[in-house]
């Protein structure tokens, strides 16, 4: 059962003025990964044959390309096998399934198992080696993503306003699925004592939007909209879990469609645009990811271009920029003054 944990230091009087609290116990880093069916994991780790394109393109086939071999390395445990942290941890709650809950390594993604992994695979080793070189303690990565679900409609901010899609039909502020991704956030920092060995509570650090396919398939209203509700979504997210300035990056839009059709550009433009926004500038940072599309025919697969193929390094190149990006947005944030 979920232990809601709000240990906090009692207020102490230090003549002539009232001290605020100040939290107490061993901490631990929780990153939020939000989106849809890219963010769920995708990505294949090791099946092969002809439902999978001969293995091409998947984790062990990197682990087996010399040019390759290095960039996955670290993923693999003393062993043999996949690796798994003991200062990383993940949450995931899947739609309708059970709860993956445990050490980053693989399987959590949508399909559960060991044969599937997303990007929250790489980011956590890069902000895991980074809590680790400075001392910070264990890290918490919570994944809220659902495969299918538009900013427009599903994920739909409360500051966004309601609003009509194509069809005449009215779209309510909140989405079902910003108050799922909220709620579930709530129930992760309760949770935080039950997942993570030794620590006592989970301070946000960070918020992770890797997302577009549903909203670039209604240019008419989702895409010229996009940038209102992820700039409101920011702002929705911050105040509704009381972290004012916390981090935020966005993953641009990936996909085999990197230079067509328009939409996708205009998105890709929008999601950009929310980062350079001057009330942002200081705490959001814009990834590109287009890079790291893999040719079709080198992926498992070759007919998922809304899933990247299926392809492992897209996943984790995406996954290490993505963490690199937080890394470094963190870094460059002002300390908060200590009190006196």
């Amino acid at each position: 059962m979920l232990v809601l944990m709000t240990a906090l230091m009692a207020p102490a009087l230090v003549a002539p003025v009232l001290q605020a609290a100040e939290p107490k116990g061993r901490a631990c880093r929780v990153y939020v990964l939000a989106g849809q069916s890219n963010m769920e994991g995708q990505a294949v780790v090791d099946l092969d044959g002809n439902d999978y394109n001969g293995g091409r393109g998947t984790l062990a086939a990197l682990r087996r390309d010399p040019a390759k071999a290095p960039l996955v390395a670290h993923l693999v445990g003393p062993d043999g096998g996949w690796r798994t942290r003991d200062d990383v941890f993940v949450r995931y709650q899947r739609q309708d399934m059970p709860l993956l809950v445990g050490p980053l390594g693989i399987g959590y993604a949508v399909y559960g198992g060991t044969h599937h992994f997303g990007p929250e695979l790489q980011f956590g080793h890069v902000v895991g080696d980074d809590a680790a070189a400075h001392g910070t303690g264990p890290v918490l990565l919570v994944k809220t993503a659902w495969g299918g679900k538009s900013l427009f409609r599903d994920f739909r901010p409360p500051s966004a306003g309601p609003a009509v899609d194509a069809q005449g039909q009215p779209v309510p502020a909140p989405g079902p699925f910003y108050t799922l991704m909220i709620a579930q956030v709530r129930e992760a920092l309760a949770a935080v004592p039950e997942i993570v060995p030794g620590a006592e509570r989970g301070e946000l650090a960070g918020f992770v939007w890797w997302h577009g396919w549903n909203d670039g398939v209604d240019p008419r209203r989702s895409v010229p909209a996009y940038e209102k509700n992820l700039a409101c979504l920011i702002r929705d997210v911050r105040r509704d879990l009381a972290a004012p300035g916390l981090p935020v990056v966005i993953g641009e839009l990936t996909g085999p469609w990197v230079d067509a059709p328009p939409e996708w550009t205009r998105l890709r433009a929008a999601q950009a645009a929310v980062a350079a926004r001057e009330e942002f500038s200081r705490s959001v940072r814009f990834v590109s990811t287009r890079a790291f599309v893999r040719r079709p025919e080198d992926s498992p697969n070759p007919g998922h271009g809304h899933h990247e193929f299926g392809n492992a390094e897209t996943y984790f190149l995406v996954g290490d920029a993505l963490g690199r990006a937080m890394v470094a947005l963190r870094a460059s944030q002002p300390a908060v003054p200590a009190r006196d």
